[in-house]
């Protein structure tokens, strides 16, 4: 399959535009639709990347057989009908984030593109930043050494969202970055979460969740809609060295600190513990890595092209997004319960023969 691949853009809103913008400039796709229910707003978007055929009838994207491919970008809640009727028609899918807005709908748009044999990719953009490439390669080569903790800060002002929690609307970015870059991704039993509505609009602004990881590592995140700062910042520490991005710098996007705690090996006399005395701090060098300035969406069309045409799933597949909707899933169920922890349920068991 050489020749372009067709893809239908649906919805037109807030994320809609980037992707038609990206799919146009991209080497492997023709954008042959826009298809959303305003046909004003898809004739605006069409217009601004050059002209393109627009639409509000899906079945008619879905029933056209030149259409390879259609992206996703309209509410979490209908995510799961417009994937899986797509997927019914022999298209494969991208959808923006959140795959779908409950674990048990993810799970069978996920089942029906392995039974279609189709690509069921999880638009999760900032795993393809450079920063989080770059990081993803560090922490691959050692250069961290094993994981130890992973803090992540993603809070500004607004904008509250009609109809999804605080969690549902911002940790998926962090949840996604973490699953894409640790060893052996987003791996944890349980869920710990605590939620706060100080304006009580029926759903949480503020909120925290910890991940015990199965590697022995600590993740935990802050979201906030609240927070007249805007910060977007993940500090991973590991045994030799810690790893700090923020996103909101792009002079110094990605630090690396050859600083730490070194504990020798622990020797015991008369049954006294003597590792506080084996405690040593390092106090090394800091150093940034050099990095490319370049959109993460046009990684993003280009792994959902690259996917299809070497059919294999995306490096942000389906069951990446899964893994993501499960910790969400069991963060609302914690919450609810007043943060007690929350089992996680196995997106692997749930997708068993699914490559993730």
């Amino acid at each position: 399959m050489n020749r372009r691949l067709n893809v239908a853009v649906i919805g037109a809103g807030y994320w809609g535009p980037n992707l038609a913008r990206n799919f146009r400039a991209g080497a492997d796709w023709n954008l042959a639709s826009i298809c959303d229910l305003d046909i004003d707003r898809a004739r605006r978007v069409a217009d601004a990347v050059g002209g393109v055929p627009v639409t509000t009838d899906l079945q008619a994207v879905l029933r056209d057989p030149l259409i390879d491919a259609i992206a996703i970008a309209t509410p979490a809640r209908t995510h799961h009908p417009i994937a899986l009727a797509a997927l019914a028609a022999g298209k494969h899918v991208m959808v923006e984030k959140p795959l779908a807005d409950t674990r048990e709908r993810g799970e069978e748009m996920v089942r029906a593109a392995e039974a279609n044999g189709l690509v069921l990719m999880a638009d999760h953009t900032y795993c393809y930043t450079p920063a989080v490439l770059k990081m993803k390669e560090l922490i691959a080569d050692g250069a961290l050494g094993d994981i130890l903790f992973v803090d992540s800060v993603r809070i500004n002002l607004g904008l509250i969202q009609p109809d999804v929690d605080v969690f549902w609307d911002l940790a998926p970015h962090d949840l996604s970055i973490m699953d894409f870059v640790l060893p052996g991704g987003l791996d944890a039993a349980s869920v710990a979460a605590h939620g706060s509505d100080p304006l009580r609009t029926g759903k949480s602004c503020v909120g925290y969740l910890a991940l015990p990881l199965s590697s022995g590592a600590m993740a935990h995140v802050h979201v906030n809609w609240l927070s007249p700062t805007k910060i977007r910042q993940m500090v991973i520490g590991g045994t030799k060295r810690t790893l700090v991005w923020d996103d909101l710098n792009p002079q110094q996007r990605l630090s690396v600190y050859d600083r730490g705690v070194d504990i020798d090996s622990v020797s015991k006399v008369t049954g006294v513990d003597t590792r506080a005395a084996n405690i040593s701090y390092r106090l090394g060098d800091t150093w940034a890595p050099a990095l490319p300035e370049r959109e993460a969406l046009g990684g993003v069309v280009a792994e959902f092209a690259a996917a299809i045409r070497e059919r294999r799933p995306a490096r942000t597949s389906g069951a990446a997004g899964l893994r993501v909707l499960s910790i969400l899933g069991a963060a609302a169920e914690s919450v609810a319960a007043g943060g007690v922890p929350t089992p996680v349920f196995s997106a692997a068991r749930a997708v068993e023969g699914v490559a993730a």
